[in-house]
């Protein structure tokens, strides 16, 4: 078997880069290729570099990659909308009917049995529809007829039967007979408008159409308990103090994407009233904790199989927590088999990549570093890994730090936090992220994946041969990770422990023994104007900076373990300290970053670890700015649930 230096280092190169021209559809992707940060080479700019080179460098394309970024009002180009990938022989778009993404050459020999049930499906693919569409079409009904005024309600079957109905009308009825009413509206109502107005004036207005949003959402409403203007207003001035901070920090001022920046904030700030001040919103996040909850169940009756019936019941992290990280990743790993998750991830990671202005890569990543990792994710763009910028590579880092994954949030939804938090968070994150990376570390060169979000297909190595493998792969994939975690939190809280007792030893020579000096304490001090601008009450400021500053140095595990043991807390610190937690910004995850992308493309690692130490900054400022807007949001409702 070859290993990764063979694979992707530079002894091997030749051949590895013929390997490349071979089987590698995009020959921007050979090895060969690879990004050199002193030209742009990935775009149509890169022609204009030529003469820097020497004149002796060949300016590599991706197919179906354009040099033009997009605006909001464009019409989207060919290669944008369709996601069309090239190899050398011919051009094939995605497979809508299987629903994965960014689908490369596939034969009989190399899917095996997947092709048995795909000839099935496609000769009795309209009964297959009719049966799927007449099942939640009775589902939707039984809700709404037996269920409506009781605890399961209607709104979650009609949601789903709503979705299941557009896309099963989709594969019969073709999507452009739906888009160009929409498109004609869009091009008569907004684009008009927007052609109107001034260009200059263009990020302008949208700013303020901005801060217009935040301000009405924020103030309007009336006060109720520990929601006063006062505290919200507090709450939107430390946003406004992050984002200074950020603007005051950044490489390159002149080149920060304001649109993105503007999108990214209002997006976040969109999810946060959806989640926070609807009962709609409310309710579908309800429902999402409540099947990340209902999995708990299931990973306990696989413990209680390999223990007894009592074991379950006991309040040990390895055994509330491992269990179920361990049957997640597994499942994890069967859905991405099936192509679910890359049909799933693809749909988001469009959103941002038309809305936002990013590339196709970090919109992916940003899309799906929420369900399956910081690591996981930039194992989705595993192609694109070695080609891509430092301002992507930033991007990638800061998504995975500003966000946890789906196998650790059930894990801390068990340990008794608020879970309609939890979810909303790891969504805010989403759009906060993209935002703060580009004000930190705005783009400066050409990307590869500038015209298209694509997710590619896992090459052979990392292909599983049947579900059953995928589903045995993810568990022992999970049983790595639990493993990891493990030892990680017993070292991490041991070396605390060693620091704190020297602090402490050293603290009694200055008369300091009450409270004892601690790690803890000297962070809580530290962060204490951090606290006070997220909007935290008064008497909860240094226990909040101690639990953040926790977090950052070991790990949000150790930070939520604290929070759910602090009882003094008042309902909206608590909140707040939710959200400031909720990421995988810290010391500990800046390696497991640094280890996992240098291993993908080995010649990157510098410049992974010259990126490394700004994106983990910006991951915790993303972060804090949706503890920020959960500040200006804050209801009761929410707190109840905590």
């Amino acid at each position: 078997m070859n290993t990764a230096k063979e694979v992707f280092g530079r002894e091997g190169h030749n051949a590895s880069a013929q390997q490349g021209v071979d089987s590698n559809p995009d020959p921007a992707l050979d090895f060969a290729h690879e990004h050199r940060h002193e030209h742009i080479n990935h775009g149509g700019a890169a022609a204009a570099h030529k003469d820097r080179l020497g004149g002796h460098d060949e300016v590599v394309y991706s197919a179906g990659t354009t040099d033009k970024s997009h605006d909001l009002m464009d019409k989207p180009s060919q290669d944008y909308t369709t996601h069309k990938l090239r190899d050398t022989s011919a051009e094939k778009s995605v497979d809508e009917e299987s629903g994965r993404v960014g689908a490369v050459d596939e034969t009989e020999e190399s899917t095996g049995r997947r092709w048995t049930w795909k000839r099935f499906y496609r000769k009795f693919r309209l009964p297959v529809h009719i049966f799927i569409w007449l099942f939640f079409t009775e589902w939707w009904i039984v809700g709404l007829v037996f269920h409506r005024n009781d605890g399961l309600g209607w709104l979650i079957p009609f949601l789903v039967y709503l979705a299941v109905s557009l896309r099963i009308l989709t594969l019969w009825v073709p999507a452009s007979l739906f888009m160009k009413p929409v498109r004609f509206v869009w091009n008569n109502t907004c684009v008009r408008i927007y052609n109107i107005i001034p260009g200059k004036l263009h990020q302008p207005l949208a700013a303020a159409g901005t801060v217009a949003v935040f301000l009405v959402g924020s103030f309007v409403p009336e006060e109720t308990g520990e929601n006063t203007r006062a505290n919200r207003a507090v709450s939107l001035a430390g946003l406004v103090v992050m984002i200074i901070v950020m603007w005051a920090t950044s490489r390159k001022r002149s080149a920060i994407p304001w649109h993105t920046v503007i999108g990214g904030m209002l997006s976040q700030f969109i999810i946060a009233i959806f989640v926070l001040r609807t009962k709609t919103g409310y309710d579908i996040f309800n429902f999402i904790s409540f099947l990340a909850r209902t999995l708990l169940g299931f990973a306990g009756q696989g413990l209680e199989f390999l223990t007894n019936d009592k074991v379950p019941k006991l309040t040990w992290f390895l055994i509330t927590v491992i269990p179920a990280i361990i049957f997640f990743v597994s499942l994890v790993s069967l859905l991405f088999h099936t192509g679910l998750l890359q049909w799933f991830i693809g749909k988001f990671a469009v959103f941002f990549f038309w809305s936002l202005r990013v590339s196709g890569a970090e919109a992916v990543v940003a899309a799906a570093t929420p369900f399956i990792g910081q690591g996981e994710s930039a194992m989705l763009i595993r192609p694109f890994v070695p080609h891509l910028t430092l301002a992507e590579l930033h991007q990638v880092m800061t998504c995975g730090f500003a966000t946890i994954a789906g196998s650790v949030l059930i894990a801390y939804i068990n340990m008794g936090l608020n879970p309609q938090v939890l979810v909303s968070s790891c969504i805010m994150s989403i759009p906060a992220s993209l935002a703060i990376s580009k004000m930190r570390f705005p783009e400066t060169e050409e990307t590869l994946t500038s015209g298209r979000a694509v997710v590619p297909e896992d090459d052979e190595e990392h292909k599983a041969a049947n579900a059953l493998h995928a589903f045995a792969n993810g568990a022992w994939l999970g049983l790595k990770i639990a493993g990891m975690i493990t030892s990680v939190l017993l070292c991490i809280i041991a070396f605390v422990g060693l620091i704190n007792a020297l602090l402490t030893w050293w603290g009694k020579y200055w008369n300091i023994a009450d409270p004892d000096l601690t790690l803890q304490l000297i962070l809580g001090y530290l962060l204490f104007p951090v606290t006070k601008l997220l909007g935290v009450e008064n008497k909860d400021l240094r226990t909040v900076g101690e639990i953040i500053g926790v977090k950052i140095i070991t790990n949000e595990f150790v930070a939520f373990d604290t929070l759910t043991k602090t009882h003094t807390l008042s309902e909206r610190s608590r909140v707040i300290a939710t959200y400031a937690c909720c990421g995988f910004g810290n010391i500990g995850s800046l390696g497991n970053q640094i280890g996992v992308l240098s291993q993908i493309a080995p010649g990157r690692s510098g410049d992974v670890s010259r990126v490394a130490v700004s994106a983990l900054i910006s991951g915790i400022i993303a972060t804090l700015t949706s503890a920020s807007v959960a500040g200006m949001l804050y209801t009761q409702q929410v707190a109840n649930n905590t």
